[in-house]
Formats: C-alpha cells, sequence, structure tokens
C-alpha cells in the first residue's frame, strides 16, 4: 500500500511539473537554451575526438603492429637529438634496402618506397597534387589494403620497371567517374601509365591522409628513371616486417646492428637513422587529444554553468509564482517531500530537454559534415548518455535549492501570499 502511495505521488510531482512546463513555454526555452549550448560544444568536442581516434586506429592498423619503418626522421621528438643534427643524417638507399634484405634473419619481408606529388591526368580530366607512392614488389605484404578493381604488379612488373599503375579510389572516381579504370592510360610527368589495378577505398576522413585513396602506386624501377630516388625530398623509407613470433624489439636490435656497420658508424657514436613503429604516433596524437578534450570541458563547461545559474533562478521565480498554489496544496496534506519532488522534477526536465536538443543539434551537425566532407562522423550511443548524464546532473544541482525552499514554506503564509 505505501509503495502505490509512493508511486501516486512520484506520478502527480511529475504532471505538475510537466503542467508547469508546457504551460510556461517561452520562459522554458530560455532556461534550457544555456544547457542547449553547453551540451552541444562539450559533445561535439567528444565526437571530433572519438573520429580523430578512429581514423589514427584504422591508419595506424594499415601500416600494421608488426613494422618497422627504417627512416631519416623519428616519428617521436622525446630523445637527445636536435633537428638539425638529424638534418645532416643520410636517407634511407635502395643498396641499404638490398643490404637488410639479405642480412635481416628477423625480418619476413621488406620494401623501399618513396613519395612525391604529382598532376595525374586522363583524357580532359586532371588531378593536381597526387601522391606518387614507388615501392619495391614485397609492398603489398608490409602494408595492409585491398584492391577493389584489378590486380597489384606481378614480380616481372615489379623488377623490369613496367609502366603500370595501381590507383587511389578517390583519384579513380576524379578522372574517370562512371567508367572503369582498369585497361585505361593515365599521364604522369610526360610518361603513360596503364592502370592494372584499383584499391579499396580506405576514407580516412582527411585527418592524417586519406590512405591510398588518392596516389598512384607504380614499381620503383619505374620511378627511377624520372626522378632521383635518393632525393631528400621523396622521402625514402625501408618498411621491414618482422617474422611471426619475432617481437618488434629484436627486429629493432637486428636492423640496427646491420645499418650501424653499413653506415661505419663507430661504437661510441649514436645512430644517424630513426626505427620508427606504428604506436609512435598514437603516443604523439594522445597529448593533442587531451588537449582539445579539457578545451571542450572549459567551454562547454561555462556554458552549461550559465545554463545552470538560468535554470536555477527561473525554478526560484516559478517557486515565487506557485507560492499560494503551495500553501494550497500543503493544506490538503502535501509533504515536503511531495513539493520538493514537483520542482526537482521540473528542473530536471528543463535540463534534460535542453541536452535532448543539444544533441540534436550534434547529430544534425554530423550528418552535413558527413554530407559536405565525404567522411564518417557518428553521434555514439555514449556520447549521448554522457550527455543526458551531464544535463540530469545540472538540473539536480540547480533545482534543488529553489525545490528546497519551496517545500519549507508556511502553508499559512504561503495561501496568503499574493505575486
Amino acid at each position: 500500500m505505501k509503495r502505490l502511495i509512493l508511486i501516486r505521488l512520484l506520478k502527480e510531482s511529475f504532471l505538475f511539473a510537466y503542467h508547469a512546463i508546457i504551460v510556461n513555454k517561452l520562459r522554458t526555452f530560455l532556461s534550457l537554451l544555456g544547457i542547449t549550448i553547453g551540451i552541444f560544444a562539450i559533445i561535439s568536442v567528444f565526437t571530433i575526438i572519438d573520429w580523430m581516434e578512429r581514423s589514427i586506429r584504422e591508419g595506424i592498423s594499415s601500416m600494421g603492429d608488426n613494422v618497422v619503418y627504417v627512416s631519416k626522421w623519428p616519428w617521436s621528438f622525446s630523445f637527445d637529438f636536435e633537428w638539425w643534427e638529424i638534418l645532416k643524417w643520410p636517407v634511407p638507399t635502395i643498396e641499404e634496402y638490398e643490404k637488410l634484405k639479405q642480412k635481416a634473419v628477423t625480418a619476413e619481408s621488406m620494401a623501399f618506397i618513396i613519395q612525391t606529388s604529382v598532376t595525374v591526368e586522363y583524357r580532359n580530366n586532371s588531378a593536381e597534387d597526387i601522391g606518387l607512392l614507388s615501392s619495391t614488389h614485397d609492398f603489398d605484404i608490409v602494408r595492409n589494403f585491398n584492391i577493389e578493381k584489378g590486380r597489384y604488379f606481378s614480380m616481372y612488373e615489379s623488377n623490369n620497371g613496367k609502366n603500370s599503375a595501381v590507383i587511389g579510389a578517390v583519384l579513380a572516381e576524379r578522372l574517370f567517374e562512371n567508367i572503369s579504370p582498369v585497361g585505361k592510360e593515365i599521364t604522369i610527368r610526360g610518361r603513360k601509365l596503364m592502370v592494372i589495378g584499383v584499391f579499396k577505398k580506405e576514407g580516412m576522413g582527411g585527418f592524417i591522409d586519406e590512405g591510398l585513396d588518392r596516389v598512384v602506386l607504380v614499381p620503383i624501377n619505374f620511378t627511377r628513371n624520372i626522378v632521383n630516388i635518393r632525393s631528400d625530398y621523396l622521402d625514402p623509407n625501408i618498411i621491414v616486417k618482422a617474422k611471426p613470433n619475432i617481437s618488434l624489439p629484436q627486429l629493432k636490435d637486428d636492423l640496427r646492428m646491420i645499418l650501424r656497420a653499413s653506415r661505419k658508424i663507430r661504437p661510441q657514436d649514436k645512430d644517424n637513422f630513426s626505427l620508427n613503429q606504428a604506436s609512435l604516433l598514437q603516443q604523439g596524437f594522445q597529448s593533442i587529444f587531451s588537449a582539445i578534450n579539457l578545451g571542450g570541458w572549459i567551454i562547454g563547461g561555462f556554458s552549461i554553468l550559465v545554463g545552470g545559474f538560468g535554470i536555477a533562478n527561473i525554478m526560484f521565480v516559478s517557486v515565487k509564482e506557485r507560492t499560494n498554489i503551495i500553501g494550497i496544496q500543503k493544506s490538503l496534506g502535501a509533504k515536503n517531500n511531495f513539493i520538493l519532488q514537483e520542482f526537482l522534477y521540473e528542473s530536471i526536465l528543463l535540463s534534460i530537454a535542453g541536452g535532448i536538443l543539444g544533441l540534436f543539434l550534434v547529430f544534425c551537425g554530423t550528418l552535413i559534415i558527413n554530407w559536405k566532407m565525404d567522411v564518417v562522423i557518428t553521434l555514439t550511443s555514449g556520447n549521448i548518455m554522457t550527455g543526458i548524464m551531464i544535463s540530469s546532473v545540472i538540473g539536480i544541482i540547480s533545482g534543488y535549492a529553489p525545490a528546497y525552499s519551496a517545500s519549507r514554506l508556511d502553508p499559512v503564509e504561503a495561501i496568503g501570499t499574493t505575486f
């Protein structure tokens, strides 16, 4: 019986609060505006960070977690060298690639790659600032990707530098529109290349890059006839994949020993090359994400604080307006808890409504960005729950003081009060 009475009181309190919100539409809108802006700011930041982290994880996954990149420049600067010292270091060479391939017993496969920017043409269509990626044959082993149309290079095509190319999905859409690129000829720096394959779209969202979506992959023995593959500007790298059950530290030690001997580095001198791995990128971005996250909390926090004060102020006004009604309710037997719950529910409803409106704006924003920029940003269920929880807590905090003051009113004085 007591439980039924309690449920009935809770229901009546909720209905009183709902009626008060519906009757005062303008005041309700102004009250939830601050919460709406705050939730929009915070959840927008969380949503963008989720997208960034997902893009980076996918990019790192495609690079491989058992792969070491032999490079001139390190991916992390938490060591003893200054940038002007690294500037003097030599870049990895094709000869060092050959030596590593012969001597690295812990390596399963490896590829030498270079990159530059070119304009790609097909008939009257052209695409500028496209990545020309040149590699030795085993690029398909050391780097994860899928071919959607056509095929990868044969060993004969790679070794003999045939004018064959595998192109990215975005480039294919740009140049060929609705026709199949396979079997068509494209032109790069006056040289014609036959398209033999198209990479499956990776869609990295443009945060770090677009993966292989805007590249032309050609054999290194073709590219060495048109560019100087020893140039620093081509960012040469040797990608080395470890054998099964070989750890990255073991692979690094093996590569370091061979490279130091090849470059005749004395025992007391430091390395003049970098051995990078994909996890270094994620570590570097983590501090950036933390700073963005903190900024989102600060910006959104101020908006929510203003919204919370707005709700508290409106609730005090609401208590003042309904003082006479509160006195009548108490004279008819309404307990202090009933009055407290009535105003607390009203405050929570206002705050949650503002939070839901803010979440709706975030959702609309993701749809617009996805449509305009061809990315995949989603409002996750976790961020939705976070927004609703924050709104609920703000509603409780903002509404408790007005609700408590209403519950403590003297019924006789309250009935005689006029507003």
